[in-house]
Order: C-alpha cells, then structure tokens, then sequence
C-alpha cells in the first residue's frame, strides 16, 4: 500500500500504524479514531476523530453518521481501515460499530486496528500466530516507514498542541513591540487611505509580493512591516491577491504561521486564514483547520474562514472549495 504523493510503502499493520501521524501531521492522542481510505491499495486520504468518552450506541452512530459522508465525498475509494487509540473497553466496541456503519454505505472495512501504548491489536484477525490476543509489540522509532517518511520530508509533531503552537500569538516585549507597531503603522497608513481604494490595493499588493520574496530570500520582516502587512489584509481585495500570490509550498505555510503569530490581535483573522488555506493545499488539513478555527476565534463571522472550516469538515478538496468560493471572494466587500 502506498501513501500519495511518496513512495512510501506499507505491508503490515505496524506500518499503517507508523504511517499515521505522517498522514494527519501529529501523534494521535488516546480516544481518537483514525479513518484511512484506500484506493485499490494506495492511501488517499485521511481522517481523525474523537470517540465519545464511553462510547454509547447513539454517539458512537452520530459520530459514525458524520465520517461516512465525509469519506465518500473522496474519490475513487475502494475500501478503508480504521485505528482507534486507548484502551480496550473504550476501543473495541468503538470501532466494529464505526466499522458496521462504513459497511453498511457501501464501503468495505480492512482492518480494524487498536493502539495501546507500545502494542497494536488487530480486531479483524483471529490467528494467534499472527495476532496474538495481547497484541503485538510496536516501536514506531524502529519503523522502516517512519526512516522512509522522514526522509521524504515529512513531519509528525509531537500532539495537536505543537500544531497549534506554530502560530500561537508571540508573548511579552515581542507582543508590546508589535503594539507599538501596529499603531504607528495605522498612523501612516491613514495619509495612503486619502488616496483611494485603488492606490490602497496597489500598495498591498505590493506588501504582499515583497514580503513573500523576501521570506524565500531567508529575510525576516520587521515589526513596522509585518504590522503595515496585517492592517493592509484587513482590505478584503488585498486579502484575495494574498491567496493569489501564495503558493502550496512549505515556505509560504511557514511565512504565513509567522504574521498570524505577530499579528495584533484583531488582525489576526486574514492572515490565519491565508494559513489554513496555504496549509491545506499543502495537504495539512491538520493545521489548516486549526489556523481557521483561529481566525474565527478572533472573528466568529470572517466569512471566509467559515468557509473554509465547512469545507474541511466536509472533505471537500481544496480545488473544489477554490472553484464554490472565487465568486464570493469576489464579491465580498465586508471581510
């Protein structure tokens, strides 16, 4: 089985289980159930979830009633494998009944895998030679698949929380300097305001553009910079050339989790928002749905924040989120 995008191979259920945070971009915690779909073999497209803390009929079919439509939505899957994390009485009623659900969509069910601290259990095996009933020992450091993983440039954080603190706001002097800054930069760009929208967007558009060669050259913005940059994206026509301008690449995910960590506060939305749809176009949906849950934190009406934590929550792939929102980008005036 193989991962998209790498080359990356999978033959055992050690390997699926070393795979995983390399495909959601963090170590799952206890209590979380992982959907991997496959398409003919070949790994395309990941999920995780929160169990219900006990596991009842009814949470575990509304949990179940919101993965299914959420897989289906991918393309061409063939089949899927669940790992659910913790212990066994909270796991392995989970997931046949998770799995019952897939089944009963139409969507075959491989594997049923259950991760207790250094060993894996494979619910769907009942060979003692091959799945002993205490399950198998497994050392994810010792894994070929994680050497492999590591090598082709991917990242498997710690837990969620180091997720999030990629973009976590900048604390003490530095968040006072960005105070300072950003106030004087709204200062100045009052006489641009005179000017009109056009020279506005012009001199955003330029901002934009700057900043992101300057960061591929290895610069590091200024405080007055980024300040002028953020209150520039509060502009929602400066905003949309952002998301023109900004590529898939690790760097611009890196450059845009660094604004929306020195942003001011109330600024913080646009630049947010122009991570989580850098980082899921990189295909960290991950980081994507929390940099957008960031950005509405802030502003639980920034529009197209809301969007884009719709679409994630729904599965949609980035093209076609891209193809239902370019009208309202467009014609948005209030965000």
């Amino acid at each position: 089985m193989s991962f998209p995008d790498t080359k990356l191979t999978v033959r055992s259920p050690a390997d699926l289980v070393a795979a995983v945070p390399y495909l959601l971009g963090f170590r799952p915690a206890d209590g979380s159930i992982v959907v991997i779909a496959s398409n003919h073999r070949r790994i395309v497209f990941a999920a995780r979830a929160d169990l219900p803390p006990s596991t009842p009929a009814g949470e575990l079919a509304d949990l179940a009633a919101s993965l299914v439509p959420v897989v289906r939505r991918q393309q061409s899957i063939t089949d899927v494998m669940l790992v659910g994390y913790g212990t066994a009485d909270h796991i392995d009623p989970a997931l046949p009944a998770v799995g019952e659900a897939f089944t009963a969509s139409g969507i075959p069910v491989r594997t049923l895998l259950r991760v207790t601290d250094t060993r894996i259990l494979n619910l769907t095996c009942d060979n003692p030679d091959c799945c002993p009933p205490d399950g198998m020992p497994f050392d994810p450091t010792a894994s070929l698949v994680a050497v492999q993983a590591t090598a082709a440039g991917l990242v498997a954080l710690p837990d969620r929380a180091a997720v999030a603190a990629r973009f976590a706001p900048v604390t003490g002097a530095a968040r006072d300097s960005m105070r300072r800054a950003t106030t004087a930069a709204a200062a100045r760009l009052k006489v641009v305001t005179g000017a009109g929208a056009a020279v506005l967007d012009q001199v955003g558009a330029h901002a934009v553009r700057d900043a992101l060669r300057r960061h591929k050259a290895g610069e590091h913005l200024t405080d007055d910079e980024v300040a002028c940059l953020t209150l520039l994206l509060k502009r929602t026509s400066v905003r949309d050339l952002a998301v023109d301008f900004t590529q898939p690449r690790d760097q611009h995910v890196t450059f845009w989790a660094d604004i929306t960590r020195r942003a001011d506060e109330a600024l913080v939305p646009a630049p947010a928002t122009l991570l989580a749809l850098t980082a899921w176009r990189c295909g960290d949906g991950a980081l994507a749905a929390m940099a957008a849950d960031r950005a509405l934190q802030v502003d639980p009406a920034y529009q197209l924040a809301d969007l884009l934590r719709q679409a994630l929550q729904a599965g949609l792939p980035p093209s076609a989120f891209e193809q239902t929102t370019g009208q309202t980008r467009s014609n948005s005036s209030t965000q």
